[in-house]
């Protein structure tokens, strides 16, 4: 990894050390993210503002050092990893949220985390949808990075669908404003859709505008337990032909339902250690009431059993069990290749079918759960770090299970990006000219190809690589797991 000692003397005088911070601790904090690759940076910059931010820019442009931008780091995929050491900046502090209730718009800044800005808007009665399951860590920059989704998106759309401006940097410390806090902007190239889904390597975000809208009147949960997996899809299936569409609808196969289930703390879900699919409906009285009537002849001729509730804090019980279903799956190795592929609801049985055989053939526990609102299902392959044999298998696994998604028309990754993890799938995804596209834009907007370097085209295969062994807060694992 390339030294760039004489550049961060002199970031460190030009800003002081109060905001560039070169201690080991520092290093280490900002060396990983949840993916937990390894690359130590040479400096921290904890910009105070615009100006500080925009001169650490243009020296890293001139001097042509690495720059990776971060806010907590949970993304899954290496993508706030510095792969190629040099700066990393930590935009945490920078968390500021302001509701305009008569407009219906959030102004947030990168580091403001999902959770607090859901609850100023519900504060003032409004709304904003998108939920990953770590939002009471991850900042609104990392999901604009990675356009994140989460158990909304089936109904509400995903982060893109909420973003109305930016305000940033290029990489070369230009300060630029893409959109205005308006509901219309028309005035040139949408750059602003560039940047989302760009994983900081077109620009740094520092600031956006979120569209809100009314928070619902009224909702009401319902969990359904199915005999297996493909009676599960195919129910789902059904229940979206009848035009009913739920705000979350979420599943959990037998293996997800069972790590819950048996981890400290975990009970009983639904007919217990069967498929399951939670259901939220969502929006004005007379609406959900009518939907419930529907929901429920459904689910009684589809599934094994069911139960549903108008209590919240029944609700948040089931939402919470499973927020938790990621940490849960370590009872079953400890390590695991956490992909979040999407598969088009028309193939719906067919990738059932195929997550049978996939387990067979790889003799691995594989638990499956996630969106089957939107298709994004989070497949956890697990395995040992320590059984070279196991490794082997997820590997093979791994390869398998992409190939299949993009035959069925699907893709690799709905809202964790592609980072270091995805990189030996990009090209089953795109084409050699949409990647070449790609690449020019790149070029275009960063020509010394300084921010986020190492990341999306190079490939990197994760499961041949050491991770840190780190304990992280949302990682929410059990006691029996760590």
């Amino acid at each position: 990894m390339k030294s760039h000692a004489a550049a961060t003397r002199l970031l460190v005088r030009r800003l002081g050390p109060a905001v560039v911070r070169t201690d080991a601790a520092s290093l280490r904090a900002a060396s990983f993210d949840s993916s937990k690759l390894f690359f130590p940076p040479e400096a921290v910059i904890f910009p105070r503002d615009n100006d500080d931010l925009g001169r650490a820019l243009v020296l890293a442009n001139e001097r042509r050092v690495p720059v990776t931008v971060r806010g907590r780091g949970t993304t899954l995929t290496g993508a706030a990893a510095p792969r190629r050491g040099g700066w990393v900046v930590d935009l945490l502090a920078w968390n500021r949220i302001r509701i305009d209730g008569v407009a219906a718009l959030a102004q947030v800044q990168a580091g403001a985390k999902v959770g607090d800005i859901q609850r100023a808007a519900e504060a003032r009665g409004l709304f904003y949808p998108p939920d990953p399951s770590s939002k009471e860590y991850c900042t609104i920059g990392g999901n604009i990075a990675c356009n994140a989704g989460g158990m909304h998106g089936g109904k509400y759309g995903v982060t893109r669908d909420f973003v109305v401006a930016l305000k940033g940097f290029l990489p070369t410390g230009e300060y630029v404003e893409w959109g205005r806090p308006t509901r219309k902007f028309a005035a040139g190239f949408n750059l602003r859709d560039l940047w989302i889904g760009s994983e900081g390597m077109l620009g740094i975000v520092t600031e956006a505008t979120l569209k809100l809208i009314p928070r619902p009147a009224e909702r009401w949960t319902l969990l359904a337990s199915f005999r297996d997996e493909a009676a599960a899809f195919r129910a789902v299936g059904e229940l979206f032909a009848l035009r009913l569409q739920p705000a979350i609808c979420e599943f959990l196969d037998r293996q997800a339902v069972l790590c819950v289930e048996r981890s400290p703390g975990g009970r009983r879900i639904g007919a217990g250690g069967m498929p399951v699919v939670l259901l939220e409906f969502a929006g004005s009285r007379a609406e959900v009431r009518e939907n419930r009537k529907s929901v429920l002849a459904w689910a009684k001729s589809r599934a094994a059993a069911h139960s549903s509730t108008w209590d919240r804090a029944a609700a948040e019980k089931l939402w919470s069990a499973r927020r938790t279903c990621s940490g849960a799956m370590f009872a079953l190795g400890d390590s695991k290749l956490n992909e979040d592929i999407v598969v088009p609801m028309s193939r719906y049985g067919k990738f059932a079918r195929f997550m049978v055989g996939l387990r067979r053939e790889s003799g691995l526990a594989i638990p499956v759960f996630g969106h089957l609102g939107d298709g994004n299902l989070h497949v956890n392959i697990m395995y040992h770090a320590a059984d070279k044999a196991e490794c082997r298998a997820a590997e093979k696994a791994v390869k398998r299970l992409m190939e299949t998604v993009v035959a069925y028309g699907g893709a690799i990754s709905g809202e964790h990006g592609i980072g270091l993890a995805k990189t030996p799938f990009l090209r089953l995804q795109h084409s050699p000219a949409q990647i070449r596209a790609m690449r020019a834009v790149k070029r275009a907007l960063d020509p010394r190809g300084i921010l986020n370097p190492g990341k999306m085209f190079e490939v990197f295969e994760v499961w041949k690589h050491k991770r840190l062994v780190v304990d992280l807060p949302w990682d929410h694992k059990t006691e029996s797991s760590k």
